[in-house]
């Protein structure tokens, strides 16, 4: 989680809140567990991915053991991936597919070399990991399918556990409203057990109270919770721990659910944070959590520049004639530069100047005062669905995106990286509150969760959230995965505008 951990949002879950399976009890006997096709489907996906490559390259090249070679390759990637369970149920979907898949990749290429040695294989090496690298790829497609699916399956309120809240009234309200407006999840809420005598205003139905003050038996608490349990038929306990409900009084709680077979679930109140910080230990009988600082230095961060600088270069070879077939049209199109110059904030704050293919009219700045009562931004940016500062041209740039390729050369200065959150203005940034600036910790990217979640259609705050996830728990996988997304949304335009 969330793009970065759960790093990849789903921005339809920001916006459809999960109201149709809260107050409502399902038929007895609906499923809730996940399709029986996804691990089926995702061992097949895995083992042909990396079955098929070797093979044909085994058969290019004549070797007598191409079965074999491929077969051995499926065994130890599919172990590699059972290993690291990657097909147990409770993981299928729920996670980033792309990170995965890479780190079981370089797993199976370790297992392999081994086996290679203990063979005595002579295939050409680099042969032999070329055929390999597909497999990855293949994965994470068909992992990120199944994603997709059980997305939809949430969203329509299907394939979700019915779960009850027990907390302080403040936490159990707060919880509840988060949960409620994100569909990407499988709690549905079903009701709630408030500690204490405060009025709740969650959406759920309050099916039973605790008292504020520690119970003097075990089944003063455990009593009404399994009761409540039974009654909704629920499949998890959500416990928000606080004054109210202490260490002691939960524990006994958790006697009483173990023994009924509920599953247990404590929530500490971090937001955002991606899984892959977050580590248990204990300590003198405490159970503690160990939240990881974001990557900003060592390996991962010098991965980054390397590729931002090597991934720049090479694209801006290859654009080269889109580069000039862009140009061309803006100069005929309209009079005034090819290239649009700005002042942007950058990494901590430092002010560069950001290149762009010219869009709008030559007195665009100008004529943007006079629109200022047009925005349809609730926030700190300035975004009108129909401008009418924008040229022709410069309409199909923004749908494609391709008005932004001038940055490349900015991500060669140093100014940019290729995934990053958008470049704000002074302006913007001059309004920023702490937690704002908070966004200015990493370099602005040239696309990123914003550019893949709907641009120009969100929200200030979910523009803000975005990129605050991003800041917190990126990874250069997590940076794989929002570039190969970023086609899809170049593609269909969305947002856009």
């Amino acid at each position: 989680m969330w793009l970065l951990g759960k790093i990849k949002p789903q921005v339809s879950a920001v916006r459809h809140p999960r109201t149709q399976v809260v107050q409502e009890q399902p038929p007895a006997g609906r499923p809730t567990g996940k399709a029986v096709w996804y691990t089926p489907a995702a061992v097949l996906g895995d083992a042909v991915g990396v079955a098929l490559p070797v093979y044909l390259a085994g058969a290019l090249m004549g070797g007598a053991h191409a079965v074999a070679n491929a077969a051995v390759a499926a065994a130890c990637w599919l172990l590699v991936r059972a290993s690291r369970n990657r097909y147990a149920e409770r993981r299928l979907g729920e996670y980033g597919a792309f990170r995965p898949a890479l780190q079981d990749w370089l797993v199976l290429v370790g297992t392999l070399a081994v086996v290679r040695a203990a063979t005595g294989e002579e295939s050409p090496f680099f042969l032999a990991l070329a055929a390999l690298v597909p497999s990855a790829p293949t994965s994470a497609v068909v992992h990120a399918l199944i994603h997709r699916h059980l997305a939809a399956r949430r969203h329509g309120g299907r394939t979700v556990r019915r779960a009850l809240v027990i907390g302080e009234v403040s936490a159990v309200d707060g919880l509840v409203s988060h949960l409620a407006r994100r569909t990407d999840h499988e709690f549905a809420v079903v009701g709630v057990c408030p500690v204490g005598d405060g009025e709740s205003c969650a959406s759920a139905p309050v099916t039973a109270r605790l008292d504020a003050e520690a119970p003097s038996s075990m089944s003063a608490d455990s009593a009404p919770v399994l009761e409540a349990a039974r009654q909704l038929r629920v499949e998890a306990v959500l416990v928000v721990p606080g004054p109210g409900l202490t260490g002691t009084r939960l524990r006994r709680l958790s006697w009483a659910l173990h023994g009924e077979g509920c599953r247990l679930v404590v929530v500490p109140g971090l937001t955002e944070v991606a899984g892959r910080r977050v580590g248990v230990f204990s300590v003198a009988g405490l159970t503690m959590l160990n939240v990881a600082p974001p990557l900003r230095r060592g390996f991962a961060a010098l991965l980054k520049t390397v590729i931002d600088g090597l991934g720049a270069a090479l694209l801006i070879v290859l654009l080269a004639p889109v580069f000039a077939a862009i140009a061309l049209a803006v100069r005929l199109d309209s009079p005034g530069p090819v290239v649009y110059r700005q002042t942007r904030i950058g990494r901590d704050g430092v002010p560069f100047t950001m290149a762009k293919f010219r869009t709008m009219v030559a007195d665009a700045e100008r004529l943007r005062c006079q629109l200022a009562w047009t925005n349809e931004q609730d926030g700190r940016m300035f975004k009108i669905r129909r401008d009418p500062r924008i040229t022709r041209v410069g309409r199909v740039l923004r749908r494609c995106s391709l008005d932004e390729l001038p940055q490349l050369f900015n991500v060669i200065r140093g100014d940019m990286s290729l995934v990053g959150p958008r470049p704000p203005l002074p302006d913007e940034v001059a309004r920023y509150d702490e937690v704002e600036l908070r966004r200015l910790a990493v370099k602005p990217g040239l696309t990123g969760l914003w550019q893949i979640s709907g641009r120009s259609d969100l929200s200030w705050d979910e523009t803000m959230t975005l990129d605050l996830r991003y800041v917190d728990n990126w990874t250069p996988s997590a940076d794989l995965e929002v570039l190969v997304r970023t086609v899809r949304a170049v593609m269909t335009g969305a947002g856009a505008y």
